[in-house]
């Protein structure tokens, strides 16, 4: 089982850089940062996780910079994004700063994605939300034929540009995985299709985990891919709790931190850090 630390990278919380050294101290394997570049005022869009947006989702720090400034601070620790709103990126402007993160941290990047849920968020990007799955898609596809090829080029419906060059190229080869975040009906189709991993959050969902993760096999039995493995979001540090989560599969669990200042976080750190030498 690998075990690795989420959390909101914001301007009243323990900085990425000290954050990352202290989760690879402990032990952890990775360190996950998701996004928001802002949050519209109007708040039509309910929050999934309850009826209160937390604070932090409009004091987020831009994804690559507080992610670049962990993989600084580290030497071993794999950091990605959890998740990162591709819906909301530029593909040349995305697949150029995976790349380089991917460098910079000599092949520790992980590139975690999603649609995401803030409708009007995606409107203020220029994204009509009922057309970014495919947007999701194309703009993944377009980014790995950027990694892949010396003059990519990629024509989709939403995504369309002629042939490029662009360097660096990642230091993973053939790229990042990309790990597909949510739970919904077509999350597994789009995890097969081109995805290498999924990452769905602990507690959402109304079926059963291990359930859907024989289902993600047999998917991706169906097309001729090995099994797939599963990065588990916002699990409890209970030891009962993750041991099930094994044997359903899970191979990755990520365990979350409040935004906060070091005080107040390290004590947590360590005691994640204690359920997670359970299980090595």
């Amino acid at each position: 089982m690998k075990f690795g630390i989420t959390m909101f990278p914001t301007d009243y919380a323990i900085g990425p850089g000290e954050l990352a050294r202290e989760v690879e101290a402990h032990g952890f394997e990775s360190l996950f940062f998701p996004e928001h570049t802002h949050i519209p005022t109007s708040r039509k869009s309910p929050w999934p996780g309850g009826p209160e947006l937390p604070r932090e989702y409009s004091h987020t720090l831009d994804l690559f910079v507080a992610l670049t400034a962990a993989a600084a601070a580290t030497e071993r620790l794999l950091v990605g994004s959890g998740i990162c709103l591709v819906i909301e990126r530029d593909p040349i402007v995305l697949a150029n700063e995976v790349a380089s993160l991917d460098l910079v941290s000599g092949g520790r990047a992980l590139l975690g994605i999603g649609g995401g849920w803030n409708l009007e968020e995606m409107e203020n990007h220029g994204t009509d939300p009922k057309r970014r799955w495919r947007r999701m898609r194309e703009t993944i596809e377009a980014m790995k034929a950027i990694w892949a090829d010396d003059e990519a080029e990629y024509h989709g419906e939403l995504v369309d540009f002629d042939p490029i060059w662009q360097w660096p190229k990642p230091v993973q080869n053939p790229h990042p995985p990309v790990i597909i975040g949510g739970d919904g009906p077509n999350t597994l189709k789009r995890v097969v299709r081109y995805g290498d991993g999924w990452m769905p959050i602990d507690g959402r969902g109304d079926t059963d985990l291990g359930q859907r993760i024989s289902e993600l096999n047999e998917l991706a039995a169906s097309a001729g891919r090995a099994p797939i493995p599963v990065s588990l979001f916002g699990v409890a540090a209970d030891p009962e709790r993750i041991e099930a989560h094994a044997k359903a599969g899970v191979e990755r669990i990520v365990f979350s931190l409040p935004p906060a200042p070091a005080a107040e976080i390290l004590p947590k750190l360590e005691a994640r850090a204690r359920v997670a030498e359970q299980f090595a």
